[in-house]
């Protein structure tokens, strides 16, 4: 085909970069519901239920998208182990009820866990058309450079 993309029967959708499967998809899918239903949380005054099912989501979302195996070397590194203390406390305090608190927790073990990529999403941001343009505004470009001051790749 034209366009670089050849399908097979299981679903699979291989391309030049790799293979895209139906469970990846799902995984991609549910940590995206997961993290809405977050945000609509806190939206709607730190709500429990909508909190507890955006965790329930992005928690199953995140080993489908890179593996379970993956999952768990990248949550339990040595140096993550704060990090990995902290959302999962964060969780479970939601689930307890304690919802402020609990999203309050989680939030510093995402920024230990995932600050690590920020300098990729950035970059990536600013080459984005629109927003990209609003990013190289020299005022917002020193804001983000002085958040934003790793430069190795997480991986």
């Amino acid at each position: 085909p034209p366009s670089g993309r050849l399908a097979d029967t299981r679903g699979t959708v291989r391309t030049r970069a790799g293979a895209m499967d139906d469970l990846r998809k799902i995984g991609i899918g549910l940590t995206a519901v997961g993290m809405m239903f977050t945000f609509l949380g806190v939206l709607l005054f730190f709500d429990r239920k909508f909190l507890a099912m955006g965790n329930i989501l992005f928690l199953a979302g995140v080993p489908m998208i890179i593996g379970l195996t993956k999952t768990a070397k990248f949550f339990f590194q040595r140096r993550k182990v704060k990090g990995t203390a902290c959302f999962l406390g964060g969780v479970l305090l939601v689930f307890m009820g304690y919802s402020f608190f609990g999203i309050l927790i989680e939030a510093f073990g995402f920024l230990n866990l995932f600050g690590d990529f920020f300098p990729v999403v950035l970059a990536f941001l600013r080459n984005m058309p629109v927003i990209g343009n609003f990013l190289q505004l020299p005022f917002v470009r020193s804001v983000t450079d002085r958040l934003v001051t790793k430069s190795r790749l997480p991986v």
